[in-house]
C-alpha cells in the first residue's frame, strides 16, 4: 500500500488539480482536498490567517483530513491530500500521518498570478502574494520539491506519480 501522498506549495501550483489527475489514473485512489474539508465551517468560517479563529479552523481542518486519510487508508484506498502547508500545520501532519509523503510544488510568482488568473477567483492578490512568499520561506522539511513552472498538467502529474513510486522521474 502507498503511504499517503501530501501535495503543498503556493496558490495555483497546481495541488488539487495534480492530486484529481493523479489518484484518478489509479485503481483505488481518494482525493483530500484540505481547503474543501475547512469550507464545512459554513457559518463563522475564517481564512487561516485571520486570527486565532482562522488558526483554530486551519487546525480543525488538518485533523479532519488526515482522519479522512488514515480511514481511507486502512480500507486499502491510496490517498493524495492537497493543502498550502505551514510550518505549524506540517508538525500536526507528520504527527498524525506516519509515513506521510509531502511534495512541495514550486512555482514562480509570475506563473502563479497567471494560473490564478484562470481560475475562479478565491484569494485576493495581496492573499495569493503573501501566501506565496510564505511558502517560499520553505519553513518545514518536505520529502521532495518539484519545480512546476515549465511542466504542463500531465507532465506534472507524472513527475509526482514517479516522486510518490519511489521512480526518477522521466524527462
Amino acid at each position: 500500500m502507498r503511504a499517503p501522498l501530501l501535495l503543498t506549495g503556493p496558490p495555483a501550483a497546481g495541488k488539487s488539480t495534480t492530486a484529481r489527475a493523479l489518484a484518478a489514473s489509479l485503481p483505488l485512489a481518494a482525493v483530500v482536498d484540505v481547503d474543501d474539508v475547512r469550507h464545512l465551517v459554513v457559518a463563522g468560517h475564517a481564512a487561516p490567517w485571520d486570527g486565532d479563529r482562522g488558526r483554530l479552523q486551519q487546525d480543525v481542518g488538518v485533523d479532519n483530513a488526515c482522519d479522512l486519510a488514515r480511514r481511507f487508508v486502512a480500507a486499502g484506498i491510496a490517498v493524495v491530500l492537497a493543502d498550502v502547508v505551514t510550518a505549524r500545520t506540517a508538525v500536526r501532519y507528520r504527527e498524525r500521518l506516519p509515513g506521510l509523503l509531502v511534495v512541495r510544488l514550486r512555482l514562480p510568482l509570475d506563473e502563479a498570478r497567471r494560473r490564478a488568473r484562470l481560475r475562479p477567483v478565491h484569494l485576493t492578490e495581496q492573499e495569493l502574494d503573501d501566501l506565496h512568499l510564505a511558502d517560499a520561506k520553505g519553513a518545514f522539511p518536505v520529502d521532495h520539491v518539484l519545480d512546476v513552472g515549465g511542466l504542463d498538467p500531465v507532465q506534472q502529474v507524472d513527475a509526482v506519480r514517479s516522486l510518490w513510486s519511489g521512480e526518477p522521474p522521466v524527462g
